[in-house]
């Protein structure tokens, strides 16, 4: 069985909220695709819960792509603690950080229901499982406490 990098990572060491870059692949023509941990929870001391992340997932997906390029996917950790993000190329994590920051601002000042995308039936797998309250309540949380460069130290907060 492969090894998966997030099930080698000391979950107890690392400080979030953070952004760590993971791995870089260079698929056969040289393209460069990057694998980034952005950590908004402790873990294991907490969790975002379902309707609130899910929302998060939503309107983060495209405001991050407004101010990051090459972003291929970001999707939710199962454990409820932050995502993996995907993008082409090799941003640097100040860079990625201040697309985050400026996505979760965003949540947590402007937006207004009508600002979080795939909210229906045809569009989502659980449509009825959203809270823009509570998407905001974290956002503000998260950004309060400043989103580190680095996963281990608490730096450029």
């Amino acid at each position: 069985m492969a090894d998966v990098e997030s099930f080698t990572l000391d979950h107890t060491a690392v400080k979030a909220p953070y952004v760590r870059l993971i791995a870089v692949e260079h698929g056969p023509k040289g393209d460069a695709i990057s694998n980034f941990d952005v950590r908004f929870v402790q873990p294991n001391e907490g969790e975002i819960p379902t309707a609130g992340l899910h929302t998060i997932e939503h309107v983060i997906a495209s405001q991050l792509r407004d101010h990051l390029d090459g972003v291929i996917d970001i999707s939710p950790f199962g454990c409820r603690t932050g995502f993996h993000l995907m993008t082409w190329g090799e941003p640097a994590i100040a860079d990625v950080v201040a697309g985050i920051r400026e996505s979760l601002r965003f949540i947590a000042e402007d937006a207004q229901w009508e600002d979080v995308p795939g909210v229906s039936a045809v569009e989502c797998g659980n449509y009825r499982d959203h809270s823009l309250h509570s998407a905001r309540e974290w956002s503000r949380l998260i950004l309060d406490q400043g989103i580190s460069l680095d996963a281990f130290e608490r730096v450029g907060v």
